[in-house]
């Protein structure tokens, strides 16, 4: 069995939709409060939550960095709810997402790679790998479903699938 190799994309909202929504200031209005002292970017991703009795939950999630190229093992799927982090230190991180369907397909599994002032907003049921800092330990705020109800489904990746970065 040989190795599939993907290779890292720039994260732009075109490529990412269909998996979900980037979040990031760039391209939407803003618009001033606070006497002026502050610019307000509203509505920037939706979320989605509220399915069977869901609420919000607003965490910080510290991230240890993940070695290069980084081998795709497991992936991640969540169907009650949007998952969505956004970067606090202002690091690159990366993001790999594979197709919606019943299971992920190696051929089909796409990475992208954050500019460190983009965030990411995972669609329901978006199959996806779990947080992956580089460099260093980062942070960031995540948004995603408390409640009843299983919501994370994991599969194995059997294949050697391997992501570089350039």
């Amino acid at each position: 069995m040989s190795a599939v190799i993907v290779r890292a994309a720039a994260l732009t909202p075109e490529s990412f939709a269909p998996f979900g929504d980037v979040i990031e200031i760039a391209g939407h209005a803003a618009r001033p409060i606070n006497q002026g002292t502050c610019l307000r970017y509203d509505d920037l991703a939706p979320i989605d939550v509220a399915a069977d009795g869901g609420r919000p939950l607003i965490s910080i999630f510290e991230a240890a960095p993940r070695p290069l190229p980084l081998a795709v093992r497991v992936l991640e799927r969540h169907p009650l709810a949007s998952q969505a982090f956004f970067p606090l230190d202002a690091r690159p991180f990366l993001v790999v997402v594979a197709a919606h369907g019943s299971q992920p397909l190696v051929h089909r599994i796409r990475a992208y790679l954050s500019s460190g002032a983009q965030g990411v907003n995972y669609r329901r049921g978006t199959w996806h790998h779990p947080l992956i800092a580089l460099g260093e330990t980062s942070r960031f705020l995540v948004v995603d479903r408390g409640g009843p109800g299983e919501n994370c489904d994991e599969i194995a990746v059997d294949e050697a699938v391997f992501v570089e970065v350039d």
